[in-house]
C-alpha cells in the first residue's frame, strides 16, 4: 500500500505544474492511509440495570428499583406478581422454609403482589446494595434496631404505609388463611412514592448495571460443563431448575411442582441461576437464622446459564455495595443478559447435573 501510494503521488506530481513547487497528494492517495472507523455499540437509554434489557419506561430511567418480600410456603401458593420480577432472591428462614425477595427495576411497572411477608435482617441488607425501596409486612422484632440503623427506604404493610397494602378478598373466600392474603398494591406505587418525599433517583454510584453483562447479541457459556438441572435442598423447601433449550432459560419448580404465577399462569423462568453457598445457623428458640449475606473472597457458588455451569466466588462488601460475582481466578464474572435467580444456601446441598 505504501509503494502504491508513492507511485500515485509521483504520477499526480508529473501531471500538474505547480508554482510553489510543493507536492500535492491526490484524494485517492490520502484515502489509502485512512483507518476504518470502529463503531461503538450504543447503550440504550432505557437499559434495565438488573437484566441488561432495553425495557425501562422513560419515567423509570435513572430511578430506584423495588424489592418486595414474598411468602413462599405451600399454603400461600400460588403467589402472584412474581413472574414479572427481574431478580428473585431465595433464602432460608426459620424451619428451613424459604422466603423470596422479588426485585423490579421499573418502579412504574410493579404489579400487585401476593402474598407479602415479613422482614428478616439479611433481606434489606441485600436490597440496600441495589439502592432499592424495600417492601415487607411486619418484621422480626429482634432485628428492628439493625434495620433502622442501615436506613432503607421501606414500606411496611403492618402500618399500611402509603395505603399500599390490602387483603385479597378472593383468596380469603377461597379458604386461604389471613396471613396468606396480604398483598402489595404495586400498581399504585409510582404515584405514592412520587408524593412521599422519598428519594426516587438512584445514587450516582448505582447508575451502572448491577452485574457485568455480556455485549448485546452475545451469549456466554459457563466454562465447567453442561448443566440441564439444578436442585437446591434448603431443608423444608427445595427448588429445582430445568433447562429449556428452546428459550435458553431455566424453569423453576418448588417441592416437585412447577412454580407458577397465579395471575399470569407462567412458570418462573430465568436466564441466569446463581447458587451462593454460605454459613447459616439457628440464632434463637424461634428458629430465626444467622446468615452470612456478605460472603468473602473465598465464598463459593455456582453460575448456571445457557445449558452450562461454572464454579464461582462471590461477596458483598457492605450494605451499600453491589453483590459481586467472580471466576475462580478473581476476575469479575461476565453474565448473560436476562432475568436472574439468586439462592443463598447451605454448603453441599446443591446438585448440578
Amino acid at each position: 500500500l505504501v509503494i502504491l501510494a508513492i507511485c500515485l503521488m509521483l504520477t499526480g506530481c508529473k501531471k500538474q505544474e505547480t508554482e510553489d513547487k510543493g507536492i500535492k497528494v491526490s484524494a485517492r492517495a490520502v484515502s489509502l492511509f485512512q483507518m476504518p472507523k470502529l463503531e461503538k455499540i450504543s447503550v440504550p437509554a432505557n437499559q434495565n440495570l438488573l437484566t441488561g434489557w432495553a425495557n425501562l419506561s422513560e419515567k423509570a430511567i435513572g430511578k430506584r428499583p423495588v424489592a418486595v418480600m414474598v411468602n413462599n410456603v405451600k399454603a400461600a401458593f400460588p403467589q402472584y406478581g412474581v413472574a414479572q420480577a427481574d431478580i428473585i432472591f431465595e433464602l432460608p428462614v426459620e424451619g428451613d422454609l424459604t422466603r423470596l425477595m422479588a426485585m423490579y427495576a421499573d418502579y412504574t411497572k410493579v404489579p400487585d403482589i401476593c402474598a407479602i411477608r415479613s422482614c428478616r435482617y439479611y433481606y434489606p441488607a441485600i436490597a440496600k446494595g441495589f439502592d432499592a425501596f424495600y417492601v415487607h409486612w411486619g418484621i422480626d422484632k429482634n432485628v428492628e434496631s439493625y434495620v433502622k440503623g442501615i436506613q432503607p427506604d421501606k414500606y411496611d404493610g403492618l402500618s399500611n404505609d402509603g395505603g399500599l397494602f390490602g387483603r385479597d378478598s378472593a383468596r380469603r373466600k377461597a379458604g386461604y388463611s389471613l396471613e396468606h392474603t396480604g398483598y402489595f398494591k404495586g400498581t399504585n406505587f409510582a404515584s405514592v412514592v412520587e408524593g412521599s418525599g422519598d428519594r426516587v433517583s438512584l445514587k450516582d454510584t448505582k447508575k451502572e448495571t448491577a452485574f457485568q453483562f455480556a455485549d448485546y447479541g452475545t451469549l456466554i457459556t459457563p466454562t465447567d460443563g453442561a448443566c440441564n438441572t439444578v436442585a437446591i435442598r434448603f431443608g423444608a423447601c427445595n427448588s429445582k431448575f430445568t433447562y429449556n433449550t428452546e428459550t435458553n432459560t431455566y424453569l423453576k419448580s418448588m417441592n416437585g411442582h412447577k412454580h407458577i404465577d397465579g395471575k399470569t399462569g407462567e412458570q418462573l423462568s430465568f436466564t441466569n441461576v446463581f447458587v451462593l453457598e454460605t454459613s447459616i445457623s439457628v440464632k434463637d428458640s424461634v428458629g430465626h437464622k444467622n446468615l452470612n449475606w456478605q460472603g468473602s473472597s473465598s465464598s463459593k457458588g455456582y453460575y448456571i446459564s445457557n445449558g452450562a455451569v461454572q464454579r464461582i466466588r462471590w461477596s458483598q462488601n457492605s450494605e451499600s455495595s453491589y453483590l459481586k460475582f467472580y471466576d475462580e481466578s478473581g476476575n469479575e464474572l461476565e453474565i448473560n443478559r436476562g432475568k436472574t435467580y439468586i439462592a443463598y444456601t447451605y454448603t453441599g446441598r446443591t446438585t448440578v447435573e
